[in-house]
């Protein structure tokens, strides 16, 4: 286990280097950020002095290395535009976008798992037909067309939700959260929709796939012959087996509502990491670009780092494998 977790974290060290690069590169090659902090009628003098606090004008090496251990503490920077600490500003953002992933998260999961299921056990159900035309148009609808839909039925049509901001939020300590006011709450449903319905449909899906695959298997025929209970022969049996492409997919889904809640952030203007990075490639501020990319990967890393973990408490097959696996080295 020990070794299993330590090979994981330094494969994940050399994709976060690569990371690490492809965020540097972006000040060699994505405009010119001396040009877009000044004006044209600037001294050439002024851009030099200004490049030269920067540190643009060292060697590439040596600027990489400044760039991968200022990022190893948490230091990205100034941001061109705002003139402020670029963690500074990924802080006043983070709490935003955390809420709104982790409502979607929780939508994604209570709504696709138990529809999975459903849509399994109840083929052919009426239900269970709805359910899978709405998973096919889920999952085939652009997201940026899901919240302009929305907000038109909602926000204009019936006037009964926000169709942008975040609404009112209250500060506990340096974590702003809409959670406890009306309005946060209200603004939240519509965006937190947007971004977890793909990830419903698509875990609904994938779990219904895997209950039919389980419930044709030997043992869960072996296990009705015996007189078991339906209920222990779906939950107990059927589903415990089909977690770990679950729990895969999950993960996944996860890092990359973290990842896209660009879109969603953008339709309904949710002041959060997804709308800072927009208008930092709007305005070439590669700091924050920079360092939205190796948040993003960062926590990609350690969600894929936790799904492997868990596959151990899981899947016993693969402890045992491992076992396996140490007893022939040895």
């Amino acid at each position: 286990m020990l070794y299993f977790i330590i090979q994981r974290m330094l494969q994940s060290v050399l994709v976060m280097l690569v990371v690490a690069a492809i965020s540097f590169a972006l000040f060699s090659y994505v405009g010119d950020p001396i040009e877009a902090m000044t004006g044209e009628d600037d001294p050439i003098e002024l851009k030099q002095q200004l490049r030269a606090s920067l540190g643009l004008d060292q060697p590439i090496p040596i600027q990489f290395a400044r760039f991968v251990g200022n990022a190893v503490q948490g230091d990205f920077g100034v941001s061109y535009r705002a003139r402020q600490p670029v963690m500074q500003l990924i802080a006043e953002r983070f709490p935003a976008t955390m809420e709104l992933v982790f409502v979607a998260s929780l939508i994604a999961l209570f709504v696709g798992i138990p529809a999975g299921i459903y849509t399994a056990l109840r083929r052919d159900s009426p239900v269970s037909y709805a359910l899978q035309t709405g998973s096919l148009i889920g999952i085939s609808m652009p997201t940026f067309l899901t919240g302009i839909l929305l907000i038109l039925v909602f926000s204009v049509w019936l006037k009964v939700l926000p169709s942008f901001g975040r609404g009112e939020t209250v500060d506990i300590g340096w974590w702003s959260t809409g959670f406890l006011t009306v309005s946060g709450l209200k603004s939240l449903i519509l965006p937190s929709i947007t971004l977890g319905l793909f990830s419903t449909t698509l875990i609904m899906r994938l779990v219904r796939t895997e209950m039919l695959e389980v419930m044709r298997t030997d043992y869960i025929k072996f296990a009705r012959a015996r007189g078991l209970r339906d209920r222990s022969i779906n939950f107990r049996h059927a589903f415990k087996n089909t977690l770990v492409p679950v729990v895969t997919i999950t993960g996944m889904q996860v890092g990359s509502l973290i990842a896209f809640a660009i879109i969603t952030e953008t339709v309904f203007q949710w002041p959060g990491l997804g709308l800072l990075f927009i208008q930092a490639v709007g305005n070439v501020d590669i700091p924050v670009m920079a360092a939205y990319l190796v948040l993003t990967a960062l926590m990609f890393v350690v969600i894929n780092l936790a799904v492997d973990i868990l596959y151990f408490f899981i899947d016993p097959r693969l402890r045992a494998d491992r076992a396996v696996a140490s007893g022939a080295t040895t």
